[in-house]
């Protein structure tokens, strides 16, 4: 499935080569490859990769970079909180956690349309989405003990996160209009964005996931660093080794927990929601819960009301997506695709609910 264009990408190739002459002086004829903007990805940003050569010193120099550019049109979250990507980002890379090298952040919108930052392009791939790594790519082509080596380096990268961070200095990720704690502040963000994404239609269990939750809120509330969509499927991977973890749209400070619950709940729902069996080799859920607490030294609390979230979470974004993919012509406009998604189907099971319609894959 391939995205409508955004742009002119000859014409940002051009744009983005003077801009990034200013910025780099000492690189001799500047010159960059073809850009391309890949499909079915970055849906809330925009992303644009491409290879720049010049001279410096003499020598012939080059680099695969990436640039993410703030979305400008239909929104999946509420608020954007782009900039402080980039500053997340930067804070981590310091700290050597296993993140994008972040260069520069533009903040005038007029050079692209919209405020952007550069990174180097990481080497790796990602597993996929849709289809799922599940059914096919290069995680399902692996023996089961060399999915094992890459779960475990997943689990590492993903871990490592949480004790980079541990120290704080992400106090700038705080909205104390929204509560007193990191949780309770994302707590109010997603009852918020639930009530902008359903547009007054029913969401009957997105709403008793909520009613749920509101009767189980932990007594210990984090205020602390939360990457907010981590799963596998946003990292890279040279061969079985975790180079980089991406995606941080969803950053907060509702702590490492969150992530977990996240994690588990995004695992499930790959597999779930394509009527698909887990790769023989990937870590179970028991395993990822104690080599988290392991490697963490975490014990996780609350963990059914985090995974809870994750799927309330999770079905409040694919109601923004379902309304995007039909604006896009992807999907039937009188489909009832925001009600009824894998999302809202394994939500529904660990409630113990009736399934919200027939399963329907994208």
């Amino acid at each position: 499935m391939a995205l409508p264009a955004q742009r002119d990408l000859a014409e940002a190739r051009r744009v983005i080569r003077d801009w990034l002459s200013g910025r780099r002086p000492e690189a001799d004829g500047l010159e960059l490859s073809d850009i391309t903007s890949p499909g079915l990805t970055g849906f809330s940003n925009e992303t644009l990769i491409f290879q720049a050569s010049w001279r410096q010193d003499g020598q012939p120099r080059s680099e695969d970079l990436v640039i993410r550019v703030q979305p400008t049109g239909f929104r999946i979250f509420l608020e954007n909180q782009f900039h402080l990507q980039y500053r997340t980002l930067c804070d981590l890379g310091a700290r050597g956690a296993p993140v994008p090298r972040v260069y520069d952040f533009e903040s005038d919108p007029e050079v692209l349309g919209a405020p952007f930052f550069l990174m180097r392009r990481e080497v790796g791939q990602a597993p996929g989405d849709v289809p799922p790594y599940n059914a096919e790519g290069f995680i399902f082509d692996m023996a089961p003990g060399e999915r094992r080596a890459l779960w475990l380096s997943a689990m590492d990268a993903f871990t490592r996160i949480h004790a980079e961070s541990r120290a704080g200095g992400f106090e700038y990720l705080a909205q104390p209009e929204r509560g007193a704690t990191g949780l309770d502040q994302i707590l109010n963000y997603w009852e918020e964005s639930f009530g902008w994404a359903c547009e007054g239609r029913p969401q009957p269990v997105a709403k008793a996931a909520w009613e749920w939750m509101s009767a189980h809120i932990p007594e210990q509330r984090p205020t602390s660093l939360s990457w907010g969509d981590a799963r596998i499927a946003n990292m890279l991977f040279d061969g079985t080794t975790c180079t980089s973890v991406l995606d941080w749209e969803m950053v907060s400070l509702g702590g490492p927990e969150m992530d977990l619950g996240w994690w588990l709940f995004l695992d499930r729902w790959s597999a779930e929601s394509f009527d698909l069996t887990r790769l023989d080799g990937l870590g179970t859920r028991e395993e990822t819960i104690e080599l988290w607490s392991e490697r963490t030294g975490l014990v996780p609390a609350d963990l059914e009301f985090y995974e809870v979230f994750a799927g309330f979470r999770f079905s409040v974004i694919m109601m923004r997506m379902a309304r995007l993919l039909k604006e896009w012509d992807f999907l039937d406009a009188a489909a009832d695709t925001e009600t009824n998604n894998g999302a809202t189907q394994v939500l529904a099971r660990i409630l113990g609910l009736p399934p919200p319609g027939e399963p329907w894959h994208l």
